[in-house]
């Protein structure tokens, strides 16, 4: 059983500033490339970043410059560290781990998403 847990959305000012993270937790051989999507009301679920296991990132153009992505191997977890929010932002934030539970098995993980809402 792997679980993916997020935490750190709320409620923000444009402008302001949240911290993103997610937690793997369970029967984890390794991980492979971990990011975050979000999801906003009405809309499809998009990319936001990516990084892999050697920390190449990548980002969609929207945030370029305002988010970081950042992991912890040895805690099992992925930040998102997210600056200069817009109104435009909010949404439910998914975080997403390829990971192998056997040396020849990997598989997706979402996590449940935490709400981020940026107030006008």
């Amino acid at each position: 059983q792997v679980q993916l847990v997020e935490s750190g959305g709320g409620l923000v000012q444009a402008g302001g500033s949240l911290k993103l993270s997610c937690a793997a937790s369970g029967s984890i051989f390794s991980i492979h490339d971990m990011a975050w999507y979000r999801q906003a009301p009405g809309n499809q679920r998009e990319f936001v970043a990516t990084i892999t296991d050697e920390g190449s990132t990548k980002y969609e153009d929207s945030v370029k410059g305002r988010f970081t992505i950042s992991r912890d191997n040895v805690k099992n977890e992925v930040y998102l560290q997210m600056n200069s929010l817009k109104p435009e932002d909010t949404a439910v934030y998914y975080c997403y781990a390829g990971i192998s539970t056997t040396r020849y098995y990997n598989e997706d993980y979402w996590g449940k998403g935490t709400l981020v809402t940026v107030s006008s």
